[in-house]
């Protein structure tokens, strides 16, 4: 294996129940108690969620508490992971593992005793199935062929995670849960790369702020990526609540993310940043032209108070030609890839291997060309496929409601997590992410948003979220903001 060198413009390759309707002033459950049990709604699942057998209320069944719980402290494991900062729970650092494998065997049983399956089978379970499959099967063609199996173990942990989400995150509150501490993440990033970078230490090529949390957030450009991710998500919460005290809350979290974007000085990370803006501002300018421009004016605003001088250089790199600078390497192992793609359509060279044939033993800078040259063709029309089936969801949710002034929670939260997944596809462009678990958490999240939308409609298996049209009486169940 070739040494790697410790170039901060390349990210190292990871191998890493029925809700009642509720009246037009309600809001978000509060994420720390579960929704009131109330009778069951008698319509069947949406389609993608049948269940063999003829179990047609799955949702309305409060299981998975333990799997829950799992989840919870496997995401703090693998995004805070807490022994970097507390000494003493050092002999922990192996905890996600440890976490994982607690939960997928609280998760198994209670899946089979609740819906006699291993899980729902939604289309983007299929497709990542399908993709781990085609991880699996580049094994043998890989360059080394033991270095790639050791990635296909890695990931099977991504699938394993995926799985247990989709199904256990079954209540508006448990997803609400799962979000704020994803939100608390990224401010506690946020705060930190501010701070350091305003008394200059933890900096990376002399100005630009490396993450405060090791593993996949600790380079600029993976920091970035993240928050362009959840910065979406806190607007969508603030624009689905009526509660001042929550709106300056929200107000507070999407500053402190831009903030924390800015001094990463990622290119890729400001242009998916700008991409997710984008997206949010043309979805909401017909009915919400004054929040348009307010936050338009916000957005300006904050960048130039935030922004230092450096970022204009920072851009001016872009056009760097000396063979040398960072944008260099990154052509050459753009055109690398595609040109192993091109040699090897059907299976690639198995996961984690591209940097064998970088010039510099890096990785592909590029998730798209990342999985086309490693996993070949089909992975690669697989994981755009994953990326692009929650939008369509979310897609179908914001049409019901585009042509009526009822405008519920789901409206807007399916709006902004448009733009977060919007803005991954663009900043993941220019970063080797796509086994990281970025995207599997995002898309996750939309899936369950999808499926809580879709039963609190009673849309049924003959009706999916993208068939059924403006109704009066299914809006009617919608709490609007």
């Amino acid at each position: 294996m070739p040494g790697k060198e410790k170039f901060w413009d390349y990210e190292p390759l990871g191998t890493g129940r029925a809700r009642p309707a509720t009246d037009p002033d309600s809001t978000f459950a509060d994420p720390f108690s579960e929704p009131k049990v109330t009778p069951e709604i008698k319509t069947e699942p949406p389609g993608d969620f049948s269940i063999p057998g003829g179990n047609t209320n799955w949702l309305v069944r409060r299981g998975h508490a333990i799997s829950f719980i799992g989840i919870f402290l496997f995401t703090i494991a693998v995004y805070l992971r807490p022994y970097e900062f507390i000494s003493a729970l050092w002999p922990l650092r192996t905890m996600a593992f440890w976490i994982a494998l607690v939960t997928a065997l609280a998760y198994v049983p209670t899946q089979l005793g609740l819906e006699g399956n291993l899980t729902s089978r939604p289309r983007e379970v299929n497709l990542l199935l399908l993709f781990g499959l085609m991880v699996l099967l580049s094994v043998p063609f890989a360059d080394d062929p033991a270095y790639s199996f050791g990635g296909f173990l890695d990931f099977i942990k991504v699938i394993l995670i995926f799985v247990v989400l989709v199904n256990v995150v079954r209540t508006e509150s448990r997803w609400k849960m799962l979000v704020f501490l994803l939100l608390a993440i990224s401010c506690f990033l946020s705060v930190s790369a501010l701070r350091n970078y305003r008394s200059g230490v933890q900096l990376v090529e002399g100005f630009r702020v490396k993450g405060s949390i090791g593993n996949m957030l600790e380079n600029p450009n993976d920091m970035a990526l993240h928050l362009v991710t959840m910065l979406p998500i806190s607007v969508g919460l603030l624009l689905s609540t009526r509660s001042q005290l929550k709106k300056l809350f929200y107000i507070g979290c999407t500053l402190l993310m831009l903030g924390g974007i800015v001094v990463t000085f990622s290119r890729g990370g400001f242009l998916g940043l700008f991409v997710a803006a984008g997206v949010v501002i043309w979805k909401l300018r017909t009915r919400h032209r004054f929040l348009v421009v307010v936050a338009t004016a916000v957005l300006v605003g904050a960048l130039l108070l935030f922004a230092p001088g450096a970022i204009a250089d920072r851009f001016s790199t872009v056009f760097d030609k000396d063979q040398g600078s960072s944008v260099s390497a990154r052509k050459d192992d753009l055109k690398r890839s595609l040109l192993v793609t091109a040699r090897h359509p059907l299976f690639g060279i198995g996961i984690g291997n591209y940097m064998f044939r970088s010039n510099r033993g890096l990785a592909t800078h590029n998730s798209y060309t990342q999985v086309s040259s490693e996993l070949g063709i089909a992975g690669f029309v697989l994981y755009v496929l994953f990326m692009i089936t929650p939008l369509k969801r979310l897609r179908a949710i914001e049409k019901r409601h585009s042509d009526t002034n009822v405008k519920t929670r789901y409206y807007y939260l399916a709006v902004c997590m448009q733009a977060s997944i919007a803005g991954y596809m663009v900043s993941s462009f220019f970063a080797s992410v796509a086994f990281l678990w970025y995207v599997y958490y995002l898309v996750g999240l939309a899936l369950c948003l999808s499926r809580l939308y879709e039963i609190e409609q009673g849309i049924g298996v003959s009706k999916s979220v993208e068939e059924v049209g403006i109704n009066g009486a299914s809006l009617s169940r919608a709490s609007a903001y």
